[in-house]
């Protein structure tokens, strides 16, 4: 199921209609009000669909106020919007979101990113009972969706957290940048690595003492040492 949260009717309605045709169930939201009030009554999408400029609550409080929740901070979550501006971008995936795209857009575009990050999310949870990576004081655990640093819990985003997994599974390994946007988000945004930039900044500081194991290749991308 995929819940589309979108204020214009046209768009909407475009979406769920699309979205129906091609195998997916699919149900329309015009407010984050009623969005709330669907998953308060029990009834979890797989992914939302979310518009950034909504009536009331803006799509990205939605998106934190989701990110929060225990029951809905690993829900995937593709951003709508008609902004365009790398700033936005960078806001909304360092406030959580798996993906964003850029209204206008074509139908058979979104489609293919909504399977992208389904598929991303299932080989996550495919990804190994026993999946356990530590490196000095950082642990990474992938059956539990855990990571700790000096034994404590730490709380990742969906991104850093596979930000993290990667860099850890090549350890010593350069990663660039290119690499990175393509192995996580499943396409190239545009060459903007200025997204993934701002995860491994956000990463470091949440890692606290085992930031500096993520170190900077100047001019190609990261790894861990």
């Amino acid at each position: 199921m995929i819940y589309c949260v979108e204020d214009d009717s046209g768009i909407r309605e475009l979406v769920v209609y699309s979205l129906e045709n091609t195998g997916f169930k699919a149900i329309g939201f015009e407010s984050g009000k009623q969005f709330f009030e669907e998953l308060e009554a029990g009834r979890q999408p797989d992914l939302v669909l979310l518009d950034i400029m909504l009536p009331g609550e803006d799509g990205i409080s939605i998106l934190k106020r989701l990110r929060k929740e225990p029951k809905t901070k690993k829900l995937p979550v593709i951003l709508l919007t008609a902004k365009d501006t790398e700033f936005d971008k960078v806001v909304g995936l360092d406030s959580g979101a798996d993906d964003y795209v850029t209204k206008p857009f074509g139908i058979m575009e979104l489609i293919s990113r909504i399977k992208a990050v389904l598929r991303r999310v299932d080989a996550l949870k495919d990804s190994g009972a026993d999946s356990e990576y530590r490196i000095e004081n950082v642990v990474l655990n992938t059956a539990k969706h855990t990571v700790e640093v000096d034994e404590k819990p730490v709380v990742l985003t969906l991104k850093e957290f596979e930000v993290l997994r990667l860099l850890m599974q090549n350890q010593g390994a350069v990663m660039t940048r290119d690499v990175l946007l393509e192995r996580i988000w499943g396409y190239d945004f545009d060459g903007e690595t200025r997204t993934i930039d701002v995860h491994i900044r956000t990463l470091r500081q949440k890692l606290g003492s085992g930031g500096h194991l993520i170190k900077t290749v100047r001019g190609v991308g990261y790894r861990i040492e």
